[in-house]
Protein backbone atom coordinates (compact mmCIF):
# COMPACT_ATOMS: atom_id res chain seq x y z
CA UNK A 1 0.00 0.00 0.00
CA UNK A 2 1.64 3.41 -1.17
CA UNK A 3 1.98 6.20 1.71
CA UNK A 4 -0.98 8.21 0.83
CA UNK A 5 -3.79 5.00 1.17
CA UNK A 6 -2.17 4.70 4.84
CA UNK A 7 -2.95 8.11 5.74
CA UNK A 8 -6.26 7.84 4.07
CA UNK A 9 -8.86 6.69 6.08
CA UNK A 10 -10.73 4.88 3.31
CA UNK A 11 -7.86 2.60 2.69
CA UNK A 12 -7.38 1.71 6.33
CA UNK A 13 -10.03 2.11 8.98
CA UNK A 14 -12.20 -0.62 9.34
CA UNK A 15 -14.89 -0.88 6.84
CA UNK A 16 -17.90 -1.46 9.38
CA UNK A 17 -16.77 2.44 10.41
CA UNK A 18 -16.68 3.43 7.21
CA UNK A 19 -20.27 2.21 6.24
CA UNK A 20 -21.54 4.16 9.25
CA UNK A 21 -19.92 7.14 8.38
CA UNK A 22 -20.61 7.33 4.50
CA UNK A 23 -23.94 5.49 4.50
CA UNK A 24 -25.81 6.70 7.55
CA UNK A 25 -25.90 10.79 6.03
CA UNK A 26 -26.02 9.20 2.33
CA UNK A 27 -29.17 7.41 3.40
CA UNK A 28 -30.65 10.40 5.38
CA UNK A 29 -30.10 12.80 1.90
CA UNK A 30 -31.99 9.75 -0.21
CA UNK A 31 -34.78 10.07 2.18
CA UNK A 32 -35.07 13.35 2.45
CA UNK A 33 -35.14 13.39 -1.11
CA UNK A 34 -38.10 10.72 -1.56
CA UNK A 35 -40.13 12.69 1.56
CA UNK A 36 -39.90 16.12 -0.79
CA UNK A 37 -42.53 13.94 -2.72
CA UNK A 38 -44.07 12.11 0.41
CA UNK A 39 -44.66 15.36 2.22
CA UNK A 40 -46.21 17.52 -0.78
CA UNK A 41 -48.15 13.59 -1.28
CA UNK A 42 -49.62 13.65 2.15
CA UNK A 43 -50.41 17.55 2.12
CA UNK A 44 -52.00 17.28 -1.23
CA UNK A 45 -54.03 14.31 -0.30
CA UNK A 46 -55.81 16.41 2.73
CA UNK A 47 -56.65 19.79 0.74
CA UNK A 48 -57.27 18.39 -2.98
CA UNK A 49 -58.23 14.49 -3.05
CA UNK A 50 -57.61 11.86 -4.90
CA UNK A 51 -56.89 14.21 -8.09
CA UNK A 52 -54.60 15.75 -6.34
CA UNK A 53 -52.58 12.69 -5.66
CA UNK A 54 -52.95 11.39 -9.14
CA UNK A 55 -51.52 14.49 -10.53
CA UNK A 56 -48.38 14.12 -8.07
CA UNK A 57 -48.06 10.68 -10.03
CA UNK A 58 -48.34 11.94 -13.40
CA UNK A 59 -45.81 14.13 -12.28
CA UNK A 60 -43.63 11.89 -10.86
CA UNK A 61 -41.27 11.25 -14.45
CA UNK A 62 -39.70 14.59 -14.12
CA UNK A 63 -38.59 14.27 -11.25
CA UNK A 64 -37.09 10.89 -11.69
CA UNK A 65 -35.97 12.30 -15.05
CA UNK A 66 -34.01 14.81 -12.93
CA UNK A 67 -32.45 12.44 -10.61
CA UNK A 68 -30.94 10.07 -13.37
CA UNK A 69 -29.13 13.14 -14.60
CA UNK A 70 -28.09 13.89 -10.91
CA UNK A 71 -26.85 10.04 -10.64
CA UNK A 72 -25.07 10.62 -13.46
CA UNK A 73 -23.18 13.47 -13.34
CA UNK A 74 -23.18 13.23 -9.24
CA UNK A 75 -22.39 9.47 -8.97
CA UNK A 76 -20.33 9.45 -11.69
CA UNK A 77 -18.14 12.55 -10.92
CA UNK A 78 -18.25 11.22 -7.48
CA UNK A 79 -16.98 8.28 -8.39
CA UNK A 80 -14.11 8.99 -10.68
CA UNK A 81 -13.17 11.23 -8.23
CA UNK A 82 -12.51 8.67 -5.37
CA UNK A 83 -10.74 6.03 -8.13
CA UNK A 84 -8.42 8.73 -9.02
CA UNK A 85 -7.29 9.43 -5.18
CA UNK A 86 -7.04 5.68 -4.66
CA UNK A 87 -4.62 5.63 -7.56
CA UNK A 88 -2.86 8.60 -5.54
CA UNK A 89 -3.36 11.27 -8.73
CA UNK A 90 -4.82 14.11 -6.58
CA UNK A 91 -3.81 16.69 -9.54
CA UNK A 92 -6.29 15.39 -11.52
CA UNK A 93 -8.67 14.60 -9.21
CA UNK A 94 -10.12 17.97 -9.05
CA UNK A 95 -11.54 18.15 -12.34
CA UNK A 96 -13.85 15.57 -11.65
CA UNK A 97 -15.37 17.21 -8.99
CA UNK A 98 -15.40 20.84 -10.88
CA UNK A 99 -17.09 19.35 -14.22
CA UNK A 100 -19.54 17.62 -12.32
CA UNK A 101 -20.84 20.65 -10.75
CA UNK A 102 -20.33 22.64 -14.23
CA UNK A 103 -22.15 20.31 -16.01
CA UNK A 104 -25.24 19.68 -13.26
CA UNK A 105 -25.89 23.26 -13.44
CA UNK A 106 -25.67 22.98 -17.57
CA UNK A 107 -28.33 19.94 -17.29
CA UNK A 108 -30.34 21.37 -14.89
CA UNK A 109 -31.44 24.76 -16.94
CA UNK A 110 -32.00 22.90 -20.18
CA UNK A 111 -34.43 20.25 -18.76
CA UNK A 112 -36.28 22.97 -17.01
CA UNK A 113 -36.78 24.53 -20.31
CA UNK A 114 -37.54 21.58 -22.36
CA UNK A 115 -40.34 20.65 -19.37
CA UNK A 116 -41.90 24.72 -19.76
CA UNK A 117 -42.05 24.80 -23.07
CA UNK A 118 -43.67 21.06 -23.37
CA UNK A 119 -45.37 21.11 -20.16
CA UNK A 120 -49.07 20.12 -21.76
CA UNK A 121 -47.81 17.35 -24.08
CA UNK A 122 -45.40 15.85 -21.76
CA UNK A 123 -48.04 15.20 -18.95
CA UNK A 124 -50.34 13.59 -21.86
CA UNK A 125 -47.78 11.01 -22.09
CA UNK A 126 -47.21 10.33 -19.14
CA UNK A 127 -50.99 9.48 -18.88
CA UNK A 128 -52.72 12.69 -17.30
CA UNK A 129 -56.49 11.67 -18.04
CA UNK A 130 -58.11 14.76 -18.61
CA UNK A 131 -59.92 15.27 -15.20
CA UNK A 132 -56.26 15.10 -13.49
CA UNK A 133 -54.40 17.62 -16.16
CA UNK A 134 -55.27 20.71 -14.56
CA UNK A 135 -54.08 19.92 -11.20
CA UNK A 136 -50.63 18.09 -12.95
CA UNK A 137 -49.95 21.57 -15.06
CA UNK A 138 -50.55 23.88 -11.68
CA UNK A 139 -47.64 21.52 -9.82
CA UNK A 140 -44.98 20.86 -12.80
CA UNK A 141 -45.67 24.44 -13.72
CA UNK A 142 -43.58 25.86 -10.39
CA UNK A 143 -41.44 22.70 -9.79
CA UNK A 144 -40.25 23.08 -13.32
CA UNK A 145 -38.55 26.32 -11.37
CA UNK A 146 -36.58 24.36 -9.51
CA UNK A 147 -35.01 21.21 -11.68
CA UNK A 148 -31.67 23.16 -11.99
CA UNK A 149 -31.70 23.32 -7.66
CA UNK A 150 -32.94 19.75 -7.81
CA UNK A 151 -30.55 18.79 -9.92
CA UNK A 152 -27.26 20.61 -8.39
CA UNK A 153 -28.38 19.20 -4.78
CA UNK A 154 -28.63 15.76 -5.41
CA UNK A 155 -25.20 15.70 -7.95
CA UNK A 156 -23.90 17.98 -5.89
CA UNK A 157 -24.34 15.78 -2.50
CA UNK A 158 -22.41 12.91 -4.14
CA UNK A 159 -19.27 15.07 -4.39
CA UNK A 160 -19.72 16.53 -1.25
CA UNK A 161 -19.59 13.20 0.02
CA UNK A 162 -16.63 11.83 -1.89
CA UNK A 163 -14.59 14.36 -0.63
CA UNK A 164 -15.17 13.21 2.76
CA UNK A 165 -18.09 15.54 4.06
CA UNK A 166 -20.98 12.87 4.24
CA UNK A 167 -22.42 14.70 6.78
CA UNK A 168 -22.40 18.05 4.78
CA UNK A 169 -24.67 15.65 2.46
CA UNK A 170 -26.99 15.34 5.06
CA UNK A 171 -27.16 18.63 6.50
CA UNK A 172 -28.16 20.20 3.10
CA UNK A 173 -30.83 17.80 2.28
CA UNK A 174 -32.00 18.00 5.55
CA UNK A 175 -32.19 21.76 5.43
CA UNK A 176 -34.43 21.45 2.20
CA UNK A 177 -36.32 18.95 3.74
CA UNK A 178 -37.32 20.95 6.77
CA UNK A 179 -38.12 24.36 4.85
CA UNK A 180 -40.14 22.39 2.56
CA UNK A 181 -42.53 20.65 5.35
CA UNK A 182 -43.15 23.91 6.98
CA UNK A 183 -43.74 26.33 4.14
CA UNK A 184 -45.89 22.82 2.75
CA UNK A 185 -48.14 23.47 5.85
CA UNK A 186 -48.25 27.47 5.46
CA UNK A 187 -48.87 27.20 1.69
CA UNK A 188 -51.26 24.23 1.10
CA UNK A 189 -53.20 24.01 4.77
CA UNK A 190 -52.56 28.29 5.58
CA UNK A 191 -53.22 29.94 2.57
CA UNK A 192 -54.77 26.92 0.17
CA UNK A 193 -52.68 27.26 -2.27
CA UNK A 194 -53.26 23.95 -3.66
CA UNK A 195 -51.39 22.41 -6.08
CA UNK A 196 -49.01 25.75 -6.45
CA UNK A 197 -48.62 25.75 -3.49
CA UNK A 198 -47.12 22.23 -2.34
CA UNK A 199 -44.90 23.02 -5.96
CA UNK A 200 -43.57 26.73 -4.32
CA UNK A 201 -42.57 24.89 -0.75
CA UNK A 202 -40.45 22.13 -2.49
CA UNK A 203 -38.81 24.90 -5.17
CA UNK A 204 -37.65 26.60 -2.15
CA UNK A 205 -36.35 23.91 -0.15
CA UNK A 206 -34.44 22.89 -3.13
CA UNK A 207 -33.01 26.49 -3.81
CA UNK A 208 -31.84 26.66 -0.08
CA UNK A 209 -29.65 23.46 -0.45
CA UNK A 210 -27.98 23.95 -3.39
CA UNK A 211 -26.89 27.41 -2.13
CA UNK A 212 -25.10 25.17 0.47
CA UNK A 213 -23.45 23.01 -2.32
CA UNK A 214 -22.26 25.99 -4.15
CA UNK A 215 -20.96 27.75 -0.88
CA UNK A 216 -18.80 24.20 -0.46
CA UNK A 217 -17.27 24.22 -3.58
CA UNK A 218 -15.21 26.80 -2.15
CA UNK A 219 -14.49 24.90 0.92
CA UNK A 220 -13.41 21.66 -0.73
CA UNK A 221 -10.87 19.76 1.39
CA UNK A 222 -8.98 16.73 -0.02
CA UNK A 223 -8.02 18.89 -3.23
CA UNK A 224 -8.35 22.61 -3.72
CA UNK A 225 -10.72 23.53 -6.35
CA UNK A 226 -10.05 26.23 -8.96
CA UNK A 227 -11.70 27.74 -11.92
CA UNK A 228 -9.61 25.57 -14.20
CA UNK A 229 -11.48 22.86 -12.73
CA UNK A 230 -14.79 23.83 -13.43
CA UNK A 231 -14.19 24.17 -17.11
CA UNK A 232 -15.55 21.52 -19.26
CA UNK A 233 -13.85 18.82 -20.59
CA UNK A 234 -15.09 16.49 -22.91
CA UNK A 235 -12.56 14.11 -22.15
CA UNK A 236 -13.24 14.62 -18.21
CA UNK A 237 -17.09 14.77 -19.16
CA UNK A 238 -16.86 11.31 -21.01
CA UNK A 239 -15.42 9.56 -18.35
CA UNK A 240 -18.15 10.91 -15.80
CA UNK A 241 -20.56 9.46 -17.91
CA UNK A 242 -19.04 6.27 -18.86
CA UNK A 243 -19.05 5.54 -14.90
CA UNK A 244 -22.16 7.08 -14.16
CA UNK A 245 -24.51 5.29 -16.80
CA UNK A 246 -25.55 2.48 -14.40
CA UNK A 247 -26.95 4.65 -12.05
CA UNK A 248 -28.44 7.09 -14.76
CA UNK A 249 -30.03 4.20 -16.60
CA UNK A 250 -31.84 2.81 -13.64
CA UNK A 251 -33.24 6.27 -13.06
CA UNK A 252 -34.31 6.62 -16.63
CA UNK A 253 -36.05 3.28 -16.63
CA UNK A 254 -37.94 3.71 -14.22
CA UNK A 255 -39.09 6.64 -15.20
CA UNK A 256 -39.86 4.72 -18.83
CA UNK A 257 -42.06 1.93 -16.17
CA UNK A 258 -43.83 5.10 -14.71
CA UNK A 259 -44.83 6.17 -17.95
CA UNK A 260 -46.14 2.77 -19.39
CA UNK A 261 -47.33 1.76 -15.94
CA UNK A 262 -49.16 5.22 -15.52
CA UNK A 263 -50.86 4.76 -19.02
CA UNK A 264 -51.90 1.42 -18.49
CA UNK A 265 -53.48 2.29 -15.22
CA UNK A 266 -55.81 4.60 -16.76
CA UNK A 267 -56.45 2.38 -19.98
CA UNK A 268 -57.05 -1.05 -18.22
CA UNK A 269 -58.76 0.85 -14.97
CA UNK A 270 -60.81 2.68 -17.08
CA UNK A 271 -62.07 -0.86 -18.37
CA UNK A 272 -62.93 -2.25 -15.02
CA UNK A 273 -64.54 -0.99 -12.00
CA UNK A 274 -62.28 0.87 -10.35
CA UNK A 275 -62.40 3.66 -13.29
CA UNK A 276 -59.27 5.59 -14.41
CA UNK A 277 -58.24 7.97 -12.10
CA UNK A 278 -58.64 5.50 -8.54
CA UNK A 279 -55.71 3.37 -9.79
CA UNK A 280 -53.39 6.22 -10.73
CA UNK A 281 -53.91 7.62 -7.37
CA UNK A 282 -53.17 4.30 -5.66
CA UNK A 283 -49.94 3.39 -7.69
CA UNK A 284 -48.59 6.57 -7.21
CA UNK A 285 -49.21 6.33 -2.92
CA UNK A 286 -47.42 2.74 -2.88
CA UNK A 287 -44.49 3.54 -5.76
CA UNK A 288 -43.67 6.48 -3.20
CA UNK A 289 -44.03 4.67 -0.32
CA UNK A 290 -42.08 1.77 -1.65
CA UNK A 291 -39.01 4.65 -2.51
CA UNK A 292 -38.68 5.55 1.29
CA UNK A 293 -37.63 1.98 1.48
CA UNK A 294 -35.50 2.41 -2.23
CA UNK A 295 -34.02 5.29 -0.69
CA UNK A 296 -32.44 3.50 2.25
CA UNK A 297 -31.24 0.45 0.18
CA UNK A 298 -29.74 3.13 -2.59
CA UNK A 299 -28.03 5.17 0.66
CA UNK A 300 -26.73 1.83 1.37
CA UNK A 301 -25.44 1.56 -2.11
CA UNK A 302 -23.87 5.15 -2.11
CA UNK A 303 -22.56 4.82 1.20
CA UNK A 304 -20.38 2.01 -0.52
CA UNK A 305 -19.31 3.90 -2.98
CA UNK A 306 -16.16 6.28 -1.71
CA UNK A 307 -14.74 2.81 -0.09
CA UNK A 308 -15.31 0.34 -2.62
CA UNK A 309 -13.82 3.16 -5.77
CA UNK A 310 -10.72 3.93 -3.30
CA UNK A 311 -10.02 0.33 -2.24
CA UNK A 312 -10.31 -1.15 -5.73
CA UNK A 313 -8.22 1.50 -7.37
CA UNK A 314 -5.69 0.95 -4.45
CA UNK A 315 -6.13 -3.33 -4.79
CA UNK A 316 -7.43 -3.87 -1.69
CA UNK A 317 -9.97 -6.58 -2.79
CA UNK A 318 -10.86 -7.89 0.91
CA UNK A 319 -11.79 -4.76 1.70
CA UNK A 320 -14.55 -3.89 -1.43
CA UNK A 321 -15.92 -7.66 -0.53
CA UNK A 322 -16.49 -6.80 3.06
CA UNK A 323 -17.92 -3.02 2.30
CA UNK A 324 -20.60 -4.94 -0.32
CA UNK A 325 -21.53 -7.86 1.75
CA UNK A 326 -22.18 -5.23 4.96
CA UNK A 327 -24.36 -3.39 2.87
CA UNK A 328 -26.38 -6.57 1.37
CA UNK A 329 -27.13 -7.73 4.62
CA UNK A 330 -28.27 -4.03 6.03
CA UNK A 331 -30.43 -3.52 2.82
CA UNK A 332 -32.48 -6.99 3.47
CA UNK A 333 -32.83 -6.48 7.35
CA UNK A 334 -34.34 -3.25 5.88
CA UNK A 335 -36.38 -4.86 2.85
CA UNK A 336 -37.60 -7.24 5.59
CA UNK A 337 -38.97 -4.61 7.96
CA UNK A 338 -40.98 -2.99 4.78
CA UNK A 339 -42.29 -6.64 3.20
CA UNK A 340 -43.97 -6.95 6.78
CA UNK A 341 -45.34 -3.52 7.06
CA UNK A 342 -47.01 -3.48 3.23
CA UNK A 343 -48.39 -7.25 3.81
CA UNK A 344 -50.19 -6.35 7.37
CA UNK A 345 -50.93 -2.80 7.17
CA UNK A 346 -51.76 -1.35 3.87
CA UNK A 347 -54.91 -0.02 4.17
CA UNK A 348 -53.76 2.18 6.87
CA UNK A 349 -50.64 3.26 4.88
CA UNK A 350 -53.13 4.37 2.33
CA UNK A 351 -55.31 6.26 4.69
CA UNK A 352 -52.24 8.55 5.82
CA UNK A 353 -52.75 10.25 2.34
CA UNK A 354 -56.42 11.13 2.48
CA UNK A 355 -59.89 9.25 1.82
CA UNK A 356 -60.98 7.19 -1.18
CA UNK A 357 -63.81 5.24 -2.11
CA UNK A 358 -64.35 1.71 -0.93
CA UNK A 359 -62.86 0.72 -4.48
CA UNK A 360 -59.92 2.42 -3.93
CA UNK A 361 -59.09 1.03 -0.86
CA UNK A 362 -59.61 -2.35 -2.34
CA UNK A 363 -57.21 -1.58 -5.12
CA UNK A 364 -54.54 0.27 -2.96
CA UNK A 365 -54.36 -3.24 -0.33
CA UNK A 366 -54.04 -5.35 -3.15
CA UNK A 367 -51.99 -3.44 -5.11
CA UNK A 368 -49.69 -3.09 -1.80
CA UNK A 369 -49.76 -6.70 -0.97
CA UNK A 370 -49.15 -8.41 -4.31
CA UNK A 371 -46.93 -5.97 -6.43
CA UNK A 372 -44.59 -5.22 -3.57
CA UNK A 373 -44.37 -9.31 -2.62
CA UNK A 374 -40.38 -9.34 -3.12
CA UNK A 375 -39.77 -6.42 -1.66
CA UNK A 376 -37.42 -8.23 0.91
CA UNK A 377 -35.19 -9.17 -2.05
CA UNK A 378 -35.41 -5.87 -3.62
CA UNK A 379 -32.10 -4.66 -2.22
CA UNK A 380 -29.68 -7.26 -4.24
CA UNK A 381 -30.44 -5.25 -7.47
CA UNK A 382 -29.52 -1.88 -6.80
CA UNK A 383 -26.48 -2.73 -4.45
CA UNK A 384 -24.76 -4.86 -6.76
CA UNK A 385 -25.46 -1.77 -9.84
CA UNK A 386 -23.33 0.90 -7.99
CA UNK A 387 -21.13 -1.68 -6.86
CA UNK A 388 -20.13 -2.03 -10.16
CA UNK A 389 -20.34 1.55 -10.96
CA UNK A 390 -17.82 1.75 -7.76
CA UNK A 391 -15.12 -0.21 -9.38
CA UNK A 392 -15.04 1.75 -12.56
CA UNK A 393 -17.04 -1.74 -14.54
CA UNK A 394 -19.79 0.46 -16.22
CA UNK A 395 -21.00 -1.50 -18.37
CA UNK A 396 -21.93 -4.22 -16.05
CA UNK A 397 -23.61 -1.86 -14.15
CA UNK A 398 -25.99 -0.46 -16.92
CA UNK A 399 -26.91 -4.04 -17.60
CA UNK A 400 -27.95 -4.64 -14.47
CA UNK A 401 -29.95 -1.37 -14.14
CA UNK A 402 -31.77 -2.54 -17.08
CA UNK A 403 -32.52 -5.86 -15.79
CA UNK A 404 -35.76 -5.18 -13.28
CA UNK A 405 -37.62 -2.31 -15.22
CA UNK A 406 -36.53 -2.74 -18.69
CA UNK A 407 -35.94 -5.91 -19.49
CA UNK A 408 -38.22 -7.60 -17.05
CA UNK A 409 -41.15 -5.54 -16.13
CA UNK A 410 -42.20 -3.73 -19.21
CA UNK A 411 -42.50 -6.64 -21.46
CA UNK A 412 -44.63 -8.62 -18.43
CA UNK A 413 -46.68 -5.04 -18.14
CA UNK A 414 -47.60 -5.28 -21.81
CA UNK A 415 -48.27 -9.16 -22.18
CA UNK A 416 -50.29 -9.88 -18.66
CA UNK A 417 -52.88 -7.65 -18.69
CA UNK A 418 -53.86 -8.77 -21.97
CA UNK A 419 -55.01 -11.82 -20.60
CA UNK A 420 -55.67 -10.74 -16.83
CA UNK A 421 -56.87 -7.12 -17.25
CA UNK A 422 -55.64 -4.85 -14.08
CA UNK A 423 -54.65 -7.49 -12.28
CA UNK A 424 -52.04 -8.19 -14.64
CA UNK A 425 -50.59 -4.73 -13.66
CA UNK A 426 -50.41 -5.92 -10.18
CA UNK A 427 -48.34 -9.49 -11.11
CA UNK A 428 -45.57 -7.66 -12.99
CA UNK A 429 -44.09 -6.17 -10.19
CA UNK A 430 -43.05 -9.48 -7.78
CA UNK A 431 -42.38 -11.14 -11.19
CA UNK A 432 -39.58 -8.61 -12.28
CA UNK A 433 -38.63 -8.28 -8.64
CA UNK A 434 -37.83 -11.93 -8.77
CA UNK A 435 -35.88 -12.01 -12.15
CA UNK A 436 -33.45 -9.12 -11.26
CA UNK A 437 -32.88 -10.50 -7.98
CA UNK A 438 -31.48 -13.69 -9.49
CA UNK A 439 -29.72 -12.31 -12.02
CA UNK A 440 -27.73 -9.61 -9.88
CA UNK A 441 -26.79 -12.78 -7.58
CA UNK A 442 -25.13 -14.33 -10.52
CA UNK A 443 -22.88 -11.21 -11.27
CA UNK A 444 -21.93 -10.37 -8.30
CA UNK A 445 -20.82 -14.28 -7.45
CA UNK A 446 -18.96 -14.39 -11.24
CA UNK A 447 -17.05 -10.93 -10.71
CA UNK A 448 -16.23 -11.88 -6.24
CA UNK A 449 -14.40 -15.20 -8.53
CA UNK A 450 -12.29 -12.98 -10.68
CA UNK A 451 -11.27 -10.62 -8.12
CA UNK A 452 -9.87 -13.52 -5.77
CA UNK A 453 -8.00 -14.09 -8.87
CA UNK A 454 -6.82 -10.42 -9.06
CA UNK A 455 -5.97 -11.07 -5.32
CA UNK A 456 -3.73 -14.12 -5.52
CA UNK A 457 -1.96 -12.16 -8.46
CA UNK A 458 -1.20 -9.07 -6.69
CA UNK A 459 -0.06 -11.41 -3.91
CA UNK A 460 2.49 -13.11 -6.39
CA UNK A 461 3.49 -10.26 -7.43
CA UNK A 462 4.16 -8.78 -4.28
CA UNK A 463 6.18 -11.58 -2.89
CA UNK A 464 8.47 -11.89 -5.82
Amino acid sequence: MNEQNRGNPLGSAPVSGLMMKFAIPSIIGMLVSALYNIIDQLFIGKAVGTLGNAATNIAFPFSTACMAVALLLGIGGASCFNLTMGMGDKKRAGFFAGNSITMLTLCGLVISGITLLFLTPLLKLFGSPDNVLPYAQDYVKVTALGFPFLILTTGGGHIIRADGSPRMTMVLNLTGAVINTVLDAVFVLGFHWGMKGAAAATVIGQVVSAIIVFVYMFRFKTVSLSLEHFKPDTRIIQRICMVGMASCFNQLAIAVVQIVLNNSLKHYGALSEYGDSEPLACAGIVMKVNMIVFSIVIGLAQGTQPIESFNYGARQYDRVRKAYKLAVMAGAGVSLVAFALFQVFPRQILSLFGTGSETYFRFGVKFFRVFLFFTWINCLQPITSTFFTSIGKSIKGVFLSLTRQILFFIPFLLILPLFLGIDGIVYTGPIADLLSAIVAIVMAKYEFKNMKALEIEALAMYDT
